[in-house]
This record gives C-alpha cells, sequence and structure tokens, in this order.
C-alpha cells in the first residue's frame, strides 16, 4: 500500500462502535450530522405511503372527512353535543386535523424500527432518525388536511382570528406528542410485537379520551385544566381557539399539556437510548 492509499484511507471517517453501559445521553451534535439521512428516510416514507393507492394523497382528507360526517351525525344531530356557537361540522373537523396527524405519527413511528430491521441490522446511524423520520413524514397529510380545514371556514364565512400567529407552535406540540409517545412504543415494540396490536385500541380510546366530538367547555375546573394532562386536550382546544376563537385564550390547558409532552419527549428520548443497544439484535 503506498503513501496515496494510506492518505486516502486517513481521510475516510472512523468510528468506534461500543456496548454501552445503563443510562445513555442523547448526543444531539450527533443526530444533526444525520440531517441528510433523516431527509430522505422522511422521503422515502411519503413515497411508500402513497404507492400504488388508487386514491393517493386523496387519504389524508378521506379519513377525517369521514370521521366528521359520523360526529356530526351521531353526536351533532342525535346527541345535540354543544360546539360553543360553532357549526358541527367545523367544529369537529378542526379538531381532526391535527388529530390526525398525530395518529397517523403515533402509528407509523410506533412501527418504524420494525419496518426498518433490514437497515438497522447493517448500518451504523443513531436510531432516533427512524421514528422522527416517520412522525416527519406526516405533515404532508397535515398540510392537506389543512387546506381543506380552510376552505370549510370559507364556507362558513369563518376566517381565522389574530391568534392564528400561535399556531405553528401547536402544530409543533402536536409533533413532539406524537414523537414522545412513538419513542416509548418504538422501542417496546422491538422487545415485545404484540405492542403493535395495542396500538390502534390505544389510538381509538385517546380518540373519545380527546374533546373532538365534544368542547372541554363541558368540564368546570380545576378537572378542565386537569383533563389537559392529555396533551391533545391542549392542541385540539388550542386549534380551535387559534383558527375559530371559540372561547377565551386556553392557557392553563395549553401549559399541562406542554409540560406533559415535555416529559414524555425526555423520557421516551432517554428510554429509547437506553434500550438502543439490543435492537440490531433483538430485531
Amino acid at each position: 500500500m503506498d503513501a496515496s492509499e494510506n492518505m486516502s484511507l486517513a481521510a475516510v471517517p472512523f468510528r468506534r462502535i461500543e456496548p454501552s453501559r445503563g443510562w445513555r445521553a442523547l448526543n444531539i451534535r450527533e443526530l444533526w450530522q444525520y440531517g441528510e439521512l433523516l431527509y430522505f428516510l422522511a422521503w422515502r416514507d411519503i413515497k411508500i405511503r402513497y404507492k400504488q393507492t388508487a386514491l393517493g394523497a386523496a387519504w389524508a382528507v378521506i379519513q377525517p372527512v369521514m370521521t366528521m360526517a359520523v360526529f356530526s351525525l351521531f353526536f351533532g344531530k342525535l346527541a345535540n353535543m354543544p360546539s360553543d356557537g360553532i357549526p358541527y361540522p367545523l367544529f369537529a373537523f378542526t379538531a381532526l386535523v391535527p388529530w390526525a396527524y398525530f395518529a397517523n405519527g403515533l402509528t407509523e413511528s410506533s412501527n418504524s424500527l420494525v419496518s426498518s430491521s433490514n437497515l438497522i441490522k447493517k448500518v451504523y446511524f443513531p436510531r432516533l432518525v427512524v421514528p422522527i423520520a416517520a412522525v416527519i413524514s406526516g405533515g404532508v397529510d397535515f398540510i392537506i388536511a389543512f387546506v381543506v380545514l380552510l376552505g370549510m371556514m370559507l364556507f362558513y364565512g369563518m376566517y381565522p382570528t389574530v391568534n392564528v400567529v400561535w399556531l405553528p407552535l401547536l402544530v409543533l406540540l402536536t409533533f413532539v406528542t406524537a414523537l414522545g409517545i412513538g419513542l416509548w412504543l418504538s422501542a417496546l415494540n422491538v422487545q415485545y410485537r404484540d405492542v403493535r396490536y395495542t396500538i390502534p385500541f390505544l389510538t381509538q380510546l385517546w380518540l373519545f379520551a380527546t374533546p373532538i366530538a365534544y368542547p372541554s367547555s363541558l368540564l368546570s375546573e380545576p378537572w378542565r385544566t386537569l383533563f389537559a394532562l392529555n396533551p391533545m386536550v391542549g392542541v385540539v382546544e388550542g386549534f380551535r381557539w387559534a383558527l375559530l376563537g371559540t372561547t377565551e385564550a386556553p392557557s392553563p390547558m395549553i401549559a399541562v399539556s406542554t409540560l406533559a409532552t415535555l416529559l414524555l419527549l425526555v423520557g421516551g428520548a432517554f428510554y429509547f437510548r437506553r434500550m438502543e443497544k439490543t435492537f440490531a439484535d433483538v430485531i
């Protein structure tokens, strides 16, 4: 081997992978270095989702619209559920848009490690990239459904309030909530494959534990604020407040939901990192 070959080999990045013990640091810097991989994995998930589908991106609208129709019939018409002075279909759909993003992100991130098993067994990269990419890929569906929501608001003669400036933070809260829970479930799903069977059941229960078909104003304080320990309560009520101006600012609920979300995210990230060393062997 000549000197030029030695120099070229020296320029190749070298990483020694060693087994870890106990809890591990999150190593955000390493995650940032794999930003390009994160982009390609998210783009891969988007293409796979719509590959060989007859309706394609229309599914991003069909699912929340059909759920809105069912809720409007049974809760809005038959049960005469209050909707804070907002037309019930718009009341329900405004909540279903962030909920659909959350539910899809939760499902995809929970199954992301198992579905990427071949990649995980062959190549080293920070495994956190996989569930993060799965949640990011659902952003396309969210944007499509949000455009439909704006069209519904115009149809009912309603326009976003100045509180709409808070909407990006509420979308971020939705993303972090889906990711935080997805980290817990994706790591557990590697160890216990029956976790994937509980995810649809968990999502369905969570749907009715969130004020989508009904307003949180049915609860009095302090129960209303405690209700926001469900992170999606703050998101849903925040969306309605920002877009429709339904009630006074749900600041206490958003604050409680944000705190619960951060706890889920930090705990999930550290648990994920602790179990990461076993993924390639178990998966």
